[in-house]
């Protein structure tokens, strides 16, 4: 059943950053067909935070998305539940977020942000998997099977040399922004955060291929393979 023009293609943090969003869907040409990985870390830091997800929950209507959960998720649904969550996460990027689902003279609060959007991150996955990969948001304990991974791992790790997975897989994640806008290649893992809402780069690879597109804030674009 699997259809020769069915693409797996994966997006890293996307952090708000919606105007390289919509211009990387452009660019990889993006079909329903596709299979459409996206790694967590939707919202904070970036401006447009709700257009972010409103695209995502739109494409997922009519498109294959497999959305992942990111940290920045997490912490916006704690920060839901009490104040001291909610001034940490206001200090790393929620600030932005409430901006953005705030309409303008009403006062900034998480209570603007629609039903269908919180439903949107309880979809979420910790993780996903094919025949060749593993993706995540940031990371696996290399010994460990999937069902069993903590939480600090899946979510919150840095991608410092990770060990290969005992899988054999390779594992695509996002979370550690690379200051090069390049990603990291291991070739046992791959990371594709180049920080787009620190004018960096957003990045959509093709993990088959190792092709990757990436798109800017300020709508540049450019596409290369994935050097070891």
């Amino acid at each position: 059943d699997h259809n020769s023009s069915m693409r797996t293609l994966v997006i890293g943090d996307i952090h708000g950053c919606n105007d390289a969003l919509l211009s990387l869907v452009e660019a990889i040409v993006l079909a329903p067909e596709d299979r459409l990985i996206t790694l967590g870390d939707y919202v904070d830091r970036g401006p447009s935070s709700r257009e972010v997800v409103d695209w995502l929950i739109n494409w997922s209507k009519t498109g294959n998305l497999i959305p992942l959960l990111g940290n920045h998720e997490i912490m916006m649904a704690s920060a839901s539940e009490d104040s001291e969550s909610r001034s940490f996460w206001s200090a790393v990027g929620g600030a932005e977020t409430i901006d953005s689902y705030t309409p303008a003279g009403v006062e900034k609060s998480l209570d603007h942000v629609p039903k269908n959007h919180w439903e949107f991150f309880d979809r979420c996955l910790p993780w996903y998997e094919t025949e060749s990969h593993i993706f995540v948001h940031a990371g696996l304990v290399a010994n460990v099977d999937l069902d069993h991974q903590p939480e600090f791992s899946l979510f919150w790790e840095r991608f410092e040399n990770p060990q290969p997975h005992r899988s054999g897989k390779v594992m695509v994640c996002g979370h550690s922004p690379q200051d090069s806008g390049l990603p990291a290649n291991l070739g046992h893992a791959v990371c594709i955060d180049t920080a787009a809402c620190a004018g960096g780069w957003l990045t959509c690879l093709e993990p088959e291929t190792g092709h990757y597109w990436q798109a800017n804030q300020a709508g540049a674009r450019r596409e290369d393979t994935l050097r070891s």
